[in-house]
């Protein structure tokens, strides 16, 4: 016989019997409830994880890494640009003047943030150059005027490259004529397509012309960094400004992008906390079944009780009982969860050629697959959620079989 006797009793009441085929039923029920929600949270939390990281491929594919900008402007910028390089994990700097605008064309008006970029300086810290799928960036020489959009920001507006667009600063010039907001007409030189928000919100010009349409000429507001790895950009920036002097700032993407990455990350969270109801509910059949399990086994404990079990271990017999079904739905959703978000991306897609129908169109989204990224510790979380659940959930019926007298459950046997 197994010992501890707890432990054996335990075990032996999580198997189904021809006499207790309703208590048995609720067993395999809490057991596949809970396996379904650990299964669901890792698959879930893994698409969003995949989700986040395409967009800040995407968004920082074009979007540098990290700004450092100086109060007033900045005239010797190449100077600056190789203290900067000279730190840790920087690899490459490139000056910048950037403002907000409102852009129209054909009747059709979008509020974006244009940016006055040195292109060959710019190839060193974005992508954007190999992101051209109509023109080139080489188009954007000195006093041009010549401007690059993203593809949805250029399919929004109607326009292709040779057209013209005007753009409005929110500030206005003084003339004898009277008060008028300041106007500049641009040519579309090119359209980029980085597959993410950036399309829809981004312009570029010469860095001269956002100069001069910024009104301060000779200058530029600061530089834009790149870093060997992403993650690196974060909290270094305030440090490397400082070291540059006063009147100098600095700001990663997770700053300059927050919003965004702020939303998905609380989208993620929201999402988890819903899915967590699932094992939530399977945790209340859990103490359905062991409250009918102690009904029907009022006798039982009494025996148990009368040949020496203590409350003690009658109260252990069912929390083995009940820990076990919720560990064994628990580790067999991870383990299911595990397969299927590791290679959930290739049987999306399988399913698609089998169907032949595309889940994710790219005209409509911006990825034209269902990334998956498995994270370990997601995977940590939620089963020690689904565990700690099972716990609590056997806590309560333990301990009211705990309480039955053997005098009283026996009187009418």
């Amino acid at each position: 016989m197994l010992k501890p006797v707890p432990l054996f009793i335990g075990l032996r009441y999580v198997a189904a019997r021809r006499r207790q085929q309703f208590i048995s039923f609720i067993n395999g029920f809490s057991l596949v409830g809970m396996a379904l929600g650990v299964l669901a949270l890792i698959v879930v939390t893994s698409v969003m994880n995949g989700f986040d990281r395409e967009m800040k491929t995407r968004i920082l594919s074009v979007v540098p890494h990290g700004f450092v900008e100086r109060e007033g402007g900045l005239q010797n910028w190449q100077d600056v640009a190789k203290k900067l390089e000279q730190q840790p994990h920087v690899e490459a700097a490139s000056p910048f003047v950037r403002g907000f605008a409102l852009v129209s064309a054909y009747g059709d008006s979008h509020g974006v943030q244009f940016q006055g970029v040195e292109p060959d300086a710019l190839r060193n810290v974005s992508e954007v150059g190999e992101s051209m799928i109509m023109g080139s960036l080489d188009e954007l020489q000195p006093r041009s005027y010549r401007i690059v959009l993203g593809r949805i920001l250029a399919r929004q507006l109607n326009v292709l490259p040779g057209e013209s667009v005007i753009l409005t600063l929110p500030q206005v010039s003084v003339t004898p004529a009277g008060i008028f907001p300041r106007t500049k007409r641009f040519t579309v030189a090119g359209v980029f397509s980085a597959g993410a928000q950036v399309d829809q919100n981004i312009a570029l010009m010469n860095i001269e012309d956002a100069a001069r349409l910024m009104r301060m000429p000779g200058k530029v507001q600061g530089l834009q960094l790149r870093f060997d790895d992403m993650d690196n950009a974060l909290g270094r920036l305030p440090l490397y400004a400082n070291e540059l002097g006063e009147g100098f700032s600095g700001e990663d993407w997770s700053q300059s992008q927050g919003n965004l990455f702020q939303a998905v990350k609380m989208e993620k969270t929201v999402v988890t906390l819903l899915l967590m109801i699932i094992v939530a509910v399977a945790a209340f059949n859990i103490v359905s079944a062991l409250v009918l399990m102690v009904a029907d086994k009022r006798s039982d404990i009494a025996v148990l009780r009368t040949l020496g079990l203590t409350s003690r271990q009658i109260m252990a017999v069912f929390v083995v009982q009940g820990s076990a079904i919720g560990l064994i739905g628990a580790f067999s959703g991870a383990i299911l969860g595990v397969l299927i978000a590791l290679n959930l991306t290739e049987m999306v897609t399988w399913v698609e050629n089998l169907l032949g129908v595309k889940i994710f169109d790219p005209r409509v989204f911006f990825v034209s697959y269902l990334p998956s990224e498995f994270r370990m510790g997601d995977a940590v979380v939620v089963l020690t959620a689904a565990i700690c659940m099972s716990l609590l959930a056997t806590v309560f019926p333990a301990w009211r079989a705990a309480q039955i007298e053997p005098a009283e459950a026996l009187r009418y046997e």
